[in-house]
């Protein structure tokens, strides 16, 4: 289903990711061989989601330009920065490609709002949302 570093540059590579089941439309990935995120590029989708094996919930979302690179991403789990007790939090990053580079800046997480919550909300099981 995606690679890292490979699709986008035009190099096809063995895939680490299979398809497990769709929500409205968007792939629910799972990694072949271990692994707990999505891919960094996406080969033939713009979104995929993957879900925690041990009970279905939503972990995380990944939305891809229509270069295939990663551009969005939407987390559930914990992030000690944005809440200390421990629990999952429902928050998200930005990716950016510094003109010409081929390798992404991460913005530091940030929790979700109500807005993402009411576009993205479907496509994640199990999350609590203030």
């Amino acid at each position: 289903m995606g690679g890292n570093g490979t699709f986008a540059a035009g190099n096809i590579v063995k895939y680490r990711w299979e398809t497990v089941a769709t929500i409205d439309g968007v792939k629910v990935l799972e990694p072949m061989s271990g692994g707990h995120k999505l891919p960094e590029e996406a080969h033939s989708s713009r979104m995929y989601i993957l879900q925690h094996p041990q009970n279905g919930n939503f972990a995380q979302l990944r939305i891809y330009d229509k270069w295939h690179r990663l551009r969005f991403e939407v987390g559930y789990h914990r992030e000690p920065r944005l809440d200390k007790s421990g629990r999952p939090v429902l928050h998200y990053h930005v990716y950016t490609y510094p003109r010409g580079s081929a390798v992404f800046d991460r913005t530091e997480a940030r929790k979700a709002t109500t807005k993402m919550w009411n576009k993205l909300g479907k496509y994640m099981k199990g999350v609590i949302f203030p």
